[in-house]
Order: C-alpha cells, then structure tokens, then sequence
C-alpha cells in the first residue's frame, strides 16, 4: 500500500473503510427478514424467534461503547480487526445447522459489528485529508442505513433459496472478505497508549441498556402492562441513573456526559434517537401494509415477504443521494440547515404513506423519500459533532452516537406494532401510527434548529480537524 500514490491510498483506505461499515450493517440486519423464516425452520412460537433480532441489538448496543474506548488510541486497528473476526465466526455459527441457542449466540457475535462503524470514522479522522473528510465522514455515517436497507432484501431472497442458514453463510462470506481487506488495507498509525476502560460503568451501561431493549422487545410479546417488562423498564432506568452518577464522577468515563451534552454535541445525539425511533417505526409499518392480506384483514397490499424486502431497495439507494445531498446543502446554506431539512423530508414520507398508500407504487415511492430523508439526516449526524470532538475522544463519541441510534431503532420497531394495536389496529392503527410518528419527526427538526442556533456559529478553537 505505500508504494501506491497519496491519492489512491486514501481512495482505497476509504473503499475499505466503506466495505467494512455496509457489510457489518447488512450482516447486523440478518435478524428481522427471517424471524418468520427461523420460527419455521425451528419450530417455535414468534416471540422465541425474535430473539436472533433482539440479541444482535443488544450486543451492538453492549459492544460500541467499548470498541469506541478500546480503540481510542494505537490499537485502532487491532480492535477492528478482532471485532470482524468476532462477526465473522459468529456468521459461521449461525451458518451451521445448530441448536437455537447457537444461533442466539452467533448472532450476538454478528452484533458486535455494529460497534465498528464509529472506529471507521475515527480512523478516516485520523488519515484522510481534512478538504475530503466532511464528504468521507458522511459517507461513512449513512452506510449504517443503506447496509441495513439492502439486508432485508438480501436476506430475504437468499433464505427463500436456500434456507435461514444459507443467508447467514452469505454474511460469512462477506464478514471474511472484509476481515481479509481491512488486515491488509486499515493503517497501523503511531499514537498514544488506549485510554483506560471503565469497566464498572460499562457494565452499569450495558445492564440499563440490556433491560431497556428488553422491556421494550418483549412488550408487543408479553404485553406492555406485564409486571416482567415493567420491572425491566424500570429497573433500566435505575440502573441508567446510576451509571449517570457514576460517570459524572469519573476523570476517565466509558463515556464523556459533559462532551455528549456540551453545545455542538446535543443536537446531533438527541436527533440520533428520534430519528432512530422515526426511522425504523416506518420501515416496520411499511412492511406490515405489503404484507397484510386485504382478502381477511380488509386493508394491504398482500404481497409476500420477498416483495417487502425489496420495498427497501429504494430507501436505501435513496440515502446514499441522500447524503451526497446533504454535502451540497451544508455547502450552500451552512451546517444550521441540515438536520431540519432531513427530519422535514423524512416526516413528509411519513405523512405520504399514511395518506396515500392504495398501491405498491406509492410505498415505493414514499419509502424512497424515507429513504433521502435518512440518508440526510444520519449522514449529517457526525459531520456536525467532528468539530466539537477533540482527536482523541472521536472514538467514543461517535460510539456513543451510535449507542443512540440503536437505543432508537429498537424503540421503533417494538412501538410501530404497539402503536397501530393501541390505534384499534387495521388500517385505522396504521394511519394513526404513522401520524403520530410524524409529530416525532416535528420535534426532532425543530429540537436540531433550537439547540443549534448559537452552538454552530463558532467551533472550539484548534478541535475541527484533530489533525
């Protein structure tokens, strides 16, 4: 690699880095599109087979913070490399024909690789030139989208042919080409020792989030006034307020509060949840009105699961414009404009589908300005926080960015069932569902205009690059 000119390193560092963020989101996202597939080929109840779902989300909730301070200085590279090869072992597992509690297992590795996505973007800190960093960054950030997006269909497709097991062969395969290129491409860089891990706070953060994600996966399933997810919101809350104290004590936490929460950095992270909530309360209301049965259920489209799989392939091309977009807009009208004009698209998708939703035509088009909405949005989310970051703390800022993002895209999935049964279900819950979800796209955008009024007018002196 060094024998290559500047130009073409950067362009293949880059390549790598963008192949390690899709495959490890569309790997992550092999949970969803087969549930229905698993409890088949498993022969047990839904709510059982959900769990290769809530366990990749919850590992990749537990791992990201921790990859983001383990590979906060020179083991940068080390950490990736031993999180892919964690994914991708846990990829052969679930390729095998095992027991179901291995499959569990091999998804919680596949979950790991959710952590990655932060390390990515601070080794692009830490290399490409600053003029190609924004446009880097932003690529970087909406892959976690558009890998998600072509998942659900990849999945889909190959698992009809070939079985659960054989979709999750194809993750292998891809997990262990992108081990092999980010070995040989992702630099070793000189720099100081990794911070120390607080390992007490990571296990505080990591049992709050456990039993928020719980609670809120199982209460579709068990029922949202059980006395078990009640205890378990609860006692997530707890635990959370917990680790807050403890972190606000710490000289080196697992994760900085004061840097989360300082002007420049509340934004980013507050939309970073309700666009999550946003986000994945759409795709999953989406998927429910192509394949609802308008013969029994009197409303849909009754289309089967391949084609709401493909349903994705818009949104996610429509993100990658979306974030190339999004560069153009901060070019023009200034960094202020860019997350309420992403919350406005996506909240204008939003109200499309609940309004006119009579044909596969319109989801298809409503999910592709989803799918622009997101792209703006997620891709503009760490080009706005690298200059409020110092070089160091890139790593598990960004981490704990992301840590949002999932705690969002857990709540939207469970809640977008949740709120069209509380809305009497049918048709009726699914318009009042995607009403309601709209007013959370209302207060994002206009959370993202208040909370950045003054705080992007003028960035910390000598943080904008950390170079």
């Amino acid at each position: 690699m060094s024998a290559l000119p500047a130009s073409s390193r950067d362009t293949l560092l880059l390549t790598a880095l963008v192949l390690l963020t899709t495959v490890t989101a569309i790997v992550s996202s092999l949970g969803a599109p087969l549930v229905p597939a698993i409890a088949r080929t498993y022969d047990v109840p839904l709510s059982s087979a959900q769990w290769v779902l809530t366990t990749g989300l919850l590992s990749g909730a537990v791992s990201t913070p921790i990859l983001g301070r383990l590979g906060s200085g020179r083991l940068r590279k080390p950490v990736i490399v031993a999180g892919l090869t964690i994914v991708t072992l846990g990829s052969l597992l679930a390729a095998l024909p095992v027991p179901l509690p291995a499959l569990v297992l091999g998804r919680a590795c596949q979950g790991v690789g959710m952590g990655l996505t932060p390390l990515a973007i601070a080794v692009a800190r830490d290399v490409v030139p600053a003029a190609r960093l924004p446009r880097a960054v932003a690529l970087l950030s909406v892959t976690t989208v558009t890998g998600a997006g072509l998942g659900y269909p990849l999945s889909a497709w190959v698992a009809q042919l070939g079985g659960v097991h054989a979709a999750y062969a194809l993750g292998a395969t891809l997990a262990a080409g992108t081990l092999a290129m980010a070995v040989l491409v992702v630099p070793h860089l000189p720099g100081a020792d990794p911070q120390p891990v607080d390992w007490t706070g990571a296990l505080l953060l990591s049992a709050g989030m456990v039993a928020l994600l719980l609670g809120v996966s199982q209460g579709e399933h068990w029922g949202w006034d059980d006395a078990r997810v009640l205890a378990l919101l609860g006692g997530g809350a707890v635990v959370l307020a917990a680790w807050t104290a403890w972190t606000l004590r710490r000289a080196q936490p697992l994760v900085d509060l004061r840097l989360a929460t300082r002007p420049g950095m509340m934004s980013p992270n507050l939309v970073a949840v309700l666009a999550g909530v946003g986000m994945y309360t759409l795709l999953t209301t989406a998927v429910v009105l192509v394949q609802a049965d308008p013969a029994r259920q009197g409303w849909g489209l009754g289309e089967p699961v391949v084609v709401s799989g493909l349903l994705l392939v818009p949104y996610a091309l429509a993100s990658v414009v979306g974030s190339r977009l999004a560069q153009r807009v901060r070019e023009l009208a200034g960094p202020r404009a860019l997350l309420p004009i992403g919350c406005a698209v996506f909240g204008v998708a939003t109200l499309g589908l609940a309004t006119f939703h009579g044909s596969l035509a319109l989801a298809l088009v409503w999910m592709g300005l989803g799918g622009l909405g997101s792209g703006f949005t997620f891709s503009s989310l760490a080009v706005l926080m690298l200059p409020f970051v110092p070089a160091s703390e890139t790593g598990s800022a960004m981490a704990f960015n992301q840590v949002l993002r999932y705690l969002g895209f857990a709540t939207g999935s469970a809640t977008a069932i949740a709120l069209m049964a509380a809305f009497g279900g049918g048709e009726h819950g699914f318009v009042a569902a995607l009403w309601t979800t709209s007013l959370v796209w209302l207060l994002a955008g206009g959370a993202a205009f208040v909370l950045d009024r003054r705080a992007l007018v003028r960035a910390p002196a000598g943080s904008a690059s950390g170079r």
